[in-house]
């Protein structure tokens, strides 16, 4: 009796679609092995990290703001408050709770502009939003409505919500306008009912469920659910102060990718809004906590899939929070406080919409930089998305066609919300003469 011969596979995504930036996937496998596995990043490395050197700490929070147009706002704000670090600058509450406001609008907008018009295609059984919205037109409808909302909470500190301006070491240029402040909490309770809606749409999907063990990493505090600072907290028991994070979190360079890979004490690591819920669930406000139940969500969850849940519970917190800081009278009085440089390190992490952040600067006596690092979410991400297609394409089959996986893996991808394009770093070069 002959023996089968055992399929091979050289599948190859030159372009995975409905993500900001530019990578492709290289899978080789015979029969049912993988033999190897890239999700490669082939965008230009955009080298912000040396366009910093030599800038004055006025500059940098508008320089930072360029990684990314969707959340350039983390980028401003994890620079802005290490740096505030290292002067002695403690902003008063008033402060503090109106850039929490802009962090709430980035959530929601990034948020809404990946569930309805990235994510939502492949639960409905689209190629693409447009093609969605000739059957769904109230989903794109109700995506647009909380994107507007979330770009106004940004606007209205920021005075644009694309790269805004207002964000500065020891506060901002200048205080909401009585009249805008009332306009935008009317958008954010306009917008609230929308959220709810989305969170019970979510509910109903079917999802997959390629479930399997991983370690999940966010910023946690006592108190609330962490977003502008906190403690570094891992699943696996880890509890870490920002001045920690180089002894346990280091990154290498894979010859297949311009973006260099993290590992957390050597292993992959996934961060973002499924690790904030999985960490943080029960700091989330009673009401908020309710509807989730409701609707039957269970955190901690290792399903990748259920990330789009936790998108849309995050949306409803950040509206809900919005309300309520919205409610309380527009703040008077200065909008900064005095600044007087010194010399040092910093470092400082947030939770941008797609996961943490971490910003290490070295400054002189004039507050210029002399060198710093800048570790986005996506090139967090990056180990963990591998090892989970590994996974999760074995379960799936590999007898399937090419296209089946092809649609599989991308549909996976799109799980993690990848940003490649906020890829800060240089690349290692070796020249070798003869």
């Amino acid at each position: 009796m002959k023996k089968k011969a055992r399929r091979r596979i050289a599948l190859k995504v030159p372009f995975v679609t409905r993500l900001e930036g530019e990578g492709s996937l290289e899978l080789n496998a015979r029969g049912d092995r993988i033999d190897r596995l890239h999700l490669a990043i082939f965008e230009p490395p955009r080298l912000f990290e040396k366009f910093l050197e030599g800038r004055g700490y006025q500059e940098v929070p508008d320089l930072n703001a360029r990684i990314c147009g969707i959340c350039p706002m983390a980028y401003q704000l994890t620079s802005i408050q290490a740096m505030e670090r290292l002067f002695g600058i403690e902003l008063p509450p008033s402060l503090v709770q109106l850039r929490l406001l802009m962090n709430l609008g980035e959530w929601v907008q990034s948020h809404a502009l990946h569930i309805h018009f990235l994510a939502a295609p492949d639960f409905l059984g689209f190629d693409h939003a447009l093609d969605m919205a000739k059957v769904f037109p109230e989903v794109l409808k109700r995506g647009m409505l909380l994107q507007e909302a979330g770009n106004a909470l940004m606007a209205l500190l920021g005075g644009r919500s694309v790269h805004p301006v207002g964000l500065q070491v020891g506060g901002f240029g200048r205080l909401p306008d009585h009249e805008r402040w009332h306009e935008v909490r009317g958008l954010v309770k306009q917008a609230l009912p929308a959220a709810e809606a989305l969170v019970r749409w979510t509910a109903e999907l079917t999802l997959p469920d390629y479930s399997h063990d991983f370690i999940w990493v966010s910023l946690t505090e006592p108190d609330g659910y962490a977003i502008n600072g906190g403690c570094i907290t891992s699943s696996h028991g880890l509890s870490l102060d920002y001045s920690d994070y180089p002894r346990h979190f280091a990154e290498h360079q894979e010859p297949h990718s311009t973006a260099l890979y993290s590992l957390l004490d050597g292993q992959d690591y996934l961060v973002g809004p499924l690790a904030r819920m999985n960490n943080s669930f029960e700091r989330l406000p009673a009401e908020v906590r309710a509807l989730a139940r409701e609707c039957g969500f269970a955190f901690p969850s290792r399903n990748m899939f259920t990330s789009i849940r936790a998108r849309a519970l995050e949306i409803y917190w950040a509206l809900f929070e919005a309300n309520r800081l919205l409610a309380q009278p527009c703040p008077n009085g200065e909008a900064s406080l005095p600044v007087t440089p010194t010399a040092g390190e910093c470092c400082f992490c947030t939770e941008a919409p797609r996961g943490m952040i971490y910003h290490y600067y070295r400054l002189d006596e004039q507050g210029r930089v002399l060198s710093c690092s800048i570790i986005p979410p996506t090139s967090q991400n990056q180990a963990r998305i591998e090892q989970d297609l590994r996974a999760s394409v074995t379960r799936f089959g590999l007898h399937h066609s090419d296209q089946e996986l092809k649609l599989f893996c991308e549909r996976l991808i799109r799980n993690y919300d990848p940003c490649i394009s906020c890829s800060t770093h240089f690349l290692r070069f070796r020249l070798r003469r003869e």
